[in-house]
């Protein structure tokens, strides 16, 4: 975004002298050399005016009242300016004096003003904003457009006529209408919270209808496999090639706890020979945090199978790894097939490294949070859960000391 040369110069208009001897205060805007100015509600002696500073000389009660009006017009242009300015609306001075006096101020609209926010948030894409997110943003708006056809029959809603009821119309459409679960419903609803945010602090709003409204998440405790499922998946002999590699990348997923937005464009840079043992050295997508897997066994062998595949050679990725939409549809094909009755989807091979691969194995919490990139111990005590085997085995070494008591 250019910004523009702008200036604000305030002066005694001495070509209009009132009744009583006072000459009107006005302000003159310059835009990229343009101009146009507006009459103040002010007037002032001529000799009680400096035209060096633009302000009234003195320190009695008419002048501070006069210097503490103009001081607000001042930084209440230039504020206008730079809100006007990020949402691409500034042209002239005309329209920047226009919006500042209320004349003929156009009423800005929710669709509007998200399309806005998206197109900011996509030229950012990789930058400030993961692709995902901007994804979801985008999703967000198109559900938002759906139900305000759905609600109101209409294509667009005036941003000042938001109030609770239509948020909570909104909320009820998504769960309703939509089929949205609790916590896919609140995700969309604090994407719209963040444009309302954006509104209230443009002054396109008064208040923010939010304010009383609190979002909870329900706990959702996400499937993992077992060590005896794990195992059923890794030696499934597949014939169809497409289930084959999802198979494989799963797997993958299982033993290095990568979530799929870095797997999927996970390539030769990130690995790395430390001590004589191969590493995963990568940036977490979504939290930025830098994550140092060692390479297990089953891992390297499925890297090694993908040696020659067609996406190293023309992009330098290491794996064949496909949409997660696809991903997760061919996830519940393999789970039937190898007859294990839970939710598959690309997230539990993560769920499955932290719980199966290294907490039931006696690696510390610590350790895994680490491995896995999280910022708290919480975070990862979410994903790695206590199983009933970890349980008898940390039993079974202080069983044989109360076997003598009475």
């Amino acid at each position: 975004m250019k910004r523009k040369t702008f200036k604000v110069l305030v002066f005694v208009k001495r070509t209009r002298c009132h009744s009583d001897g006072k000459f009107p205060i006005y302000v003159r805007i310059t835009l990229e050399g343009e101009r146009t100015e507006f009459a103040t509600n002010y007037t002032v002696q001529p000799e009680l005016w400096d035209d060096d500073k633009g302000c009234a000389k003195g320190k009695s009660e008419e002048a501070e009242i006069i210097n503490s009006g103009l001081t607000r017009i001042r930084l209440g242009l230039m504020d206008l300016k730079t809100k006007m300015e990020l949402l691409d609306e500034l042209s002239s001075p005309q329209q920047l004096r226009d919006r500042y006096l209320g004349v003929n101020t156009p009423t800005t609209t929710v669709l509007r003003l998200f399309q806005q926010h998206n197109e900011n948030c996509e030229k950012l894409k990789g930058k400030d904003f993961a692709p995902a997110t901007v994804c979801r943003y985008k999703t967000t708006k198109k559900l938002l457009t759906d139900f305000i056809k759905h609600e109101y029959k209409r294509s667009d809603y005036p941003l000042n006529e938001i109030n609770m009821s239509f948020i909570m119309k909104f909320e009820l459409f998504l769960k309703t209408v939509r089929g949205c679960s609790h916590n896919t419903s609140t995700k969309y609803l604090k994407n719209f919270k963040k444009i309302i945010l954006i509104a209230l602090n443009y002054g396109y709003i008064d208040k923010n209808p939010f304010a009383s409204i609190k979002f909870h998440l329900k706990e959702v405790d996400i499937a993992y496999l077992t060590q005896e499922e794990l195992d059923r998946v890794c030696q499934k002999n597949f014939t169809i090639e497409r289930l084959a590699k999802v198979r494989d990348v799963y797997v993958f997923c299982c033993f290095t706890g990568l979530a799929f937005s870095d797997v999927k464009r996970l390539n030769e840079e990130n690995i790395e020979t430390l001590n004589g043992q191969k590493w995963i050295v990568v940036k977490r997508q979504k939290t930025k945090k830098l994550c140092q897997i060692p390479l297990l066994p089953p891992a390297q062998a499925i890297l090694d199978k993908y040696e020659h595949n067609l996406l190293r050679g023309e992009k330098g990725l290491l794996l064949p790894v496909l949409s997660n939409v696809k991903m997760n549809a061919y996830l519940k094909e393999i789970a039937d097939v190898c007859e294990i009755k839970k939710h598959l989807c690309t997230h539990t091979g993560r769920h499955t490294f932290a719980t199966t691969v290294t907490l039931a194995n006696d690696m510390p919490v610590e350790v895994v949070s680490k491995i896995l990139g999280h910022s708290s111990l919480n975070m990862t005590q979410r994903y790695a859960r206590v199983t009933t085997d970890l349980i008898k085995k940390n039993m079974d070494k202080i069983k044989d000391r109360y076997l003598t008591v009475n």
